[in-house]
């Protein structure tokens, strides 16, 4: 179809091609969702725990040096 009309896809294909694609979803479960954020949000809690930690490491260490220094 797309050669006949110099290789443009028209508006009727191009939907026909979307409804088609948007058929092959597959949705996760509500059990999958749940267990999946519950692991980002204790994954992001972790994260945020070590650039903390390592945040006030480097703090002590930037002071430390700056009293030697000074």
């Amino acid at each position: 179809m797309a050669s006949e009309n110099n290789g443009k896809i028209t508006m009727s294909e191009r939907m026909a091609g979307l409804k088609s694609e948007f058929g092959k979803i597959v949705w996760a479960d509500k059990k999958k969702v749940g267990k999946q954020t519950f692991a980002t949000i204790i994954s992001s809690v972790i994260i945020a725990l070590l650039i903390v930690i390592f945040d006030m490491l480097i703090q002590y260490g930037v002071d430390f040096l700056v009293k030697i220094g000074g």
